[in-house]
């Protein structure tokens, strides 16, 4: 008896402590931005596109042109419980390049400095994913001209 109640006894605290620990945050780092020191070596007016880099690597976000500069992003999240993940810090360097890939200016953003901007994958509507399989192929049929598939003989 003695034994029994010591095994539910032993139990029973492993099963909170397993749901305390359950609950405990947990923070999730993402991306990467070069740190203040990395910075300095850059020199405005003097570093190009292939300097910047080998000093700050290259960036895996750039803008929408060549010429628009390198984007480092980086964020950390906040993961409690069943709730929601949250962002509690985001830190964005930005170097823009002038028209001759030289580098024109260094900025920093952090979560602060806006608000968070959800990205999303835009698909375009429609195409052959609303007709079937079976109706693209049997719309080919008539279509198809023997001497596109022989050529002429």
């Amino acid at each position: 008896m003695a034994l029994q109640f010591k095994f539910i006894r032993s139990l029973w605290v492993l099963c909170v402590v397993g749901a305390l620990a359950a609950c405990s945050t947990q923070y999730r780092d993402h991306g990467y931005t070069p740190p203040q020191e990395d910075l300095d070596h850059i020199v405005i007016g003097v570093d190009t596109r292939a300097s910047v880099g080998d000093v700050l690597g290259l960036p895996t976000t750039g803008g929408v042109n060549n010429s628009d500069g390198y984007y480092y992003i980086s964020s950390r999240w906040r993961h409690f419980a069943h709730t929601k993940p949250r962002p509690i810090e985001r830190k964005i360097v930005a170097v823009a390049f002038d028209g001759d890939g030289v580098v024109e200016n260094i900025s920093r953003y952090g979560l602060q400095d806006g608000r968070v901007v959800v990205l999303s994958r835009r698909v375009t509507a429609g195409g052959a994913k609303e007709i079937s399989l079976i109706r693209q192929l049997m719309g080919n049929f008539g279509r198809v001209d023997s001497g596109q598939l022989f050529g002429d003989i």
